[in-house]
């Protein structure tokens, strides 16, 4: 009896091992708006598969500075689709293993209940504070939201309403802090499940700005990890695109 329980404590035991020995780490950078659901992401992924996801956030033109001086990232999910063209033109990243992974949706969005009308004609009036947007030079979203504010005819007129997060990120916490009246952010930031989750919101239509194609592409300090090769396929998977659907995201 004892020898019995004995091979199955060691059976179990170099299971475990085997198990390690397969698993990988994979370092993700991974572009602000869309932390939520790469973390929801990223769970699933080391329960399908084993492998551990390592997730940096922030704004992607930064990312690229990071990635060009030697970044220790394998994988990089950015805001655009030109960074990770860039990155493989210089080298920095596998050829041909770009893809989109989502098109993300530009929203104008306030805490504050009644405030952002449903065609966003309260930017016409100009009756609020602090308008936030992302530093159009390093992110993909505050680019789209001078492209929108100009198709519109109010840049100029809202330049000093304006203050600048960093990232995407940054953007949304000046506008939930109230540091904001309203600011465009991702739709994935303000909504779960095709609702919005609080306050009130205009989504931007897509004529107004340069369709937002947030591509990924595996790093050459990826190129041979095993975990960074299974990451770009699961995004590729269903249930990581009934995920990236839930928040607002087009595929």
């Amino acid at each position: 009896m004892e020898e019995t329980i004995m091979k199955r404590i060691v059976f179990g035991l170099l299971l475990l091992c085997s198990a390690s020995a397969s698993a990988d780490e994979v370092r993700v950078a991974v572009a602000a708006n869309f932390a939520a659901p790469m973390q929801k992401i990223a769970a699933d992924f080391e329960k399908d598969t084993g492998h551990q996801a390592v997730l940096s956030f922030g704004a992607t033109g930064q990312f690229y500075a990071q990635i060009r001086n030697g970044a220790p990232f394998d994988v990089l999910l950015a805001a655009d689709e030109e960074t990770p063209m860039r990155l493989e033109k210089d080298g920095a990243a596998m050829a041909g293993s770009r893809f989109t992974y989502a098109i993300g949706k530009l929203v104008l969005w306030s805490p504050s209940p009644g405030l952002v009308d449903a065609r966003g004609a309260v930017l016409e009036k100009a009756g609020f504070g602090h308008l936030a947007i992302a530093n159009p030079r390093l992110a993909p979203y505050g680019a789209a939201a001078m492209e929108t504010l100009t198709k519109m005819n109010l840049a100029d007129k809202l330049q000093s309403k304006i203050v600048e997060g960093e990232n995407i990120g940054q953007t949304f916490q000046f506008v939930a802090t109230k540091n904001a009246a309203l600011g465009f952010v991702a739709l994935s930031q303000v909504t779960k499940d095709g609702k919005l989750e609080s306050g009130s919101a205009w989504v931007v239509p897509g004529k107004l700005y340069t369709p937002i194609r947030q591509d990924a592409a595996i790093l050459s300090r990826g190129r041979n990890n095993p975990a960074a090769l299974a990451l770009a396929k699961y995004l590729r998977g269903a249930k990581a695109g009934a995920i990236i659907r839930s928040y607002g995201y087009d595929l």
